[in-house]
């Protein structure tokens, strides 16, 4: 059964494995420290380092069960697999679905659906789910299907061996390409965001300008961490928050010199028009690097175009 502890202010700025270590006592720390690099003991729902240093309200959750974790129902839910094979599967997730059951959602994720098409998931923690998508972003995402992968994939990604680029449509005009290193957090008085904190964790991005659309922007960004809402608070902190980002761009920020018809049209917009477009690792056969692609959905080609009509 998986238990969630926070970490109290005693605890903050731990290592990981440490702060794991106090927390679950009933375990030893080379155990704890075995099953985090395994990924089945979580920091904030993700896959993290046992040298990551946590900070006050992070969320630890463990579940040392091996066999049949995943107690969820499966469901016929409609999704797209775009490569397949003995290893892992390559899913190209919709905008709008959840990955996995959770708080105010048991049902009616892509984890539900897994389970329906793949039933030998069951055996698999988090039925195979390595990394994960905002509900609202689309793209690519890889789904494990042994434990050798998987505990492969969790170790590149520890080892920041995986390259991650999305595109993402922005308010704002920029040119070339720039880094952004700004550490994020949990925020102090919304804890469904994460922001820009002196003493949050190290995170790294990577925007380079696709295409420009007046005062808009068509952004690639890759990303060299995998913080918790990353792109979103770094584009946002650069004043260039995403397109229908209800939680960064909460105002709904519009370019100077917009028409009021465009503006209606972005304010409209129903998601962020953030989609994860490429995915690329080294191959765990072979020294070859494997790269998958998800083009853009309709949705948000149909925003870039309403865009390009008004400028």
């Amino acid at each position: 059964m998986e238990v969630t502890k926070k970490i109290t202010e005693d605890l903050s700025m731990e290592r990981f494995d440490k702060a794991c270590a106090l927390i679950f006592n009933d375990y030893s720390r080379s155990q704890l420290k075995k099953w985090i690099i395994e990924g089945r003991v979580l920091l904030n729902n993700e896959i993290a380092s046992p040298k990551e240093i946590v900070t006050t309200d992070d969320e630890i959750s463990l579940n040392p069960i091996f066999k049949k974790i995943i107690q969820w129902e499966p469901e016929n839910i409609d999704f797209e697999v775009i490569h397949e094979d003995e290893n892992f599967l390559i899913i190209n997730k919709p905008s709008k679905l959840v990955i996995h059951p959770g708080s105010g959602c048991d049902s009616g994720t892509l984890a539900n659906g897994l389970l329906f098409k793949y039933p030998e998931l069951n055996k698999m923690p988090r039925a195979g789910i390595v990394h994960r998508l905002d509900k609202d972003t689309s793209g690519i995402l890889l789904v494990a299907r042994t434990e050798k992968f998987r505990n492969y994939f969790v170790s590149l990604l520890q080892e920041r061996k995986v390259k991650k680029i999305y595109k993402a449509v922005v308010v704002g005009k920029i040119i070339g390409s720039f880094q952004i290193n700004e550490p994020i957090g949990r925020d102090k008085t919304n804890r469904i965001k994460m922001s820009i904190r002196s003493d949050g964790k190290e995170a790294i991005s990577f925007v380079k300008l696709h295409e420009s659309l007046g005062n808009y922007s068509v952004v690639d960004v890759s990303i060299e961490t995998g913080r918790t809402h990353q792109i979103r608070v770094h584009l946002a902190n650069k004043k260039l928050p995403i397109i229908g980002d209800k939680t960064y761009n909460s105002a709904g920020n519009i370019a100077k010199e917009t028409s009021q018809e465009l503006t209606e049209s972005i304010r409209s917009f129903p998601r962020q028009a953030l989609h994860s477009c490429n995915l690329s690792f080294k191959d765990i056969s072979s020294d070859n690097i494997i790269s998958f692609e998800s083009d853009l959905p309709n949705d948000i080609k149909t925003l870039i175009n309403t865009i390009k009509k008004h400028i």
